[in-house]
């Protein structure tokens, strides 16, 4: 569990990295496009390889199934009411978030980074070596996430130490939702792993989909779609590896 949670950490410590570079540099919208459509790509294949197929091949096509449709609609519906609360714009770089409340940005950054930390624990059983793809992953899509809505709360009028103070809530839920869901699941059968999984896996497009891929097509142009296939190539090669 310890070692989930600290992977976890990991994983979520690149929120800060891109909110420090966020908040102390200008940094061009197109850039901040295409750095999101960079991260965009790592994550799908992260999702493909090493969620959706490894549930696939441990349990079979309905499980996995049930596990994507799953988490797409707990991320559909959660995402629905943070987007009512005024939490829609959170992954923009613009001053779009300036209407929204500080609990609702809140709230969106945790449900955001939440399947990503349940994934690198789930992933990281059965010895710990299929994980390393999964945080690397999520180490670098969460750089560009960091980044965009970072830019964006301070072009809002959040404070620096208001965005830090956020980001590094998340990265301490994020540690703690690794280490619970390697946790819960250390001694469960191969299906309730593949569940897992495969919600993590469904929640995680759910949010590429809702909040990561349109800031990178809206501020990367008809670059992104090369951007998210290089990005997904790499990732691709790196769990191959």
């Amino acid at each position: 569990m310890l070692e989930a949670g600290v992977w976890g950490v990991v994983g979520g410590l690149a929120l800060l990295i891109g909110a420090g570079i966020g908040v102390s540099v200008r940094v061009p919208p197109r850039a901040i496009g295409l750095v999101m459509a960079l991260g965009a790509g790592v994550l799908i294949s992260a999702v493909a390889f090493e969620l959706t197929e490894a549930a696939f091949q441990s349990s079979g096509g309905t499980v996995v199934t049930g596990g994507l449709l799953a988490g797409a609609m707990t991320f559909f519906i959660g995402d629905l009411v943070i987007d009512s609360r005024g939490g829609s714009n959170r992954k923009r770089s613009g001053n779009e978030q300036a209407g929204g409340s500080a609990m609702a940005l809140v709230l969106g950054a945790l449900l955001d980074g939440i399947p990503e930390s349940v994934a690198i624990g789930a992933s990281l059983l059965g010895g710990g070596a299929v994980g390393i793809p999964v945080v690397v992953a999520v180490f670098l899509s969460n750089i560009p996430e960091g980044l965009a809505a970072s830019t964006g709360l301070r072009a809002a009028g959040r404070s620096v130490r208001w965005v830090l103070a956020l980001w590094a809530s998340v990265v301490v839920v994020s540690g703690i939702a690794a280490g619970l869901g390697f946790a819960f699941l250390g001694g469960a059968d191969s299906t309730a792993v593949a569940v897992t999984q495969a919600f993590a896996a469904g929640a995680i497009l759910t949010m590429l989909a809702d909040t990561m891929m349109p800031e990178a097509l809206e501020k990367g142009g008809s670059s992104a779609g090369l951007v998210t296939t290089l990005g997904f190539v790499l990732a691709f090669l790196l769990s191959h590896l």
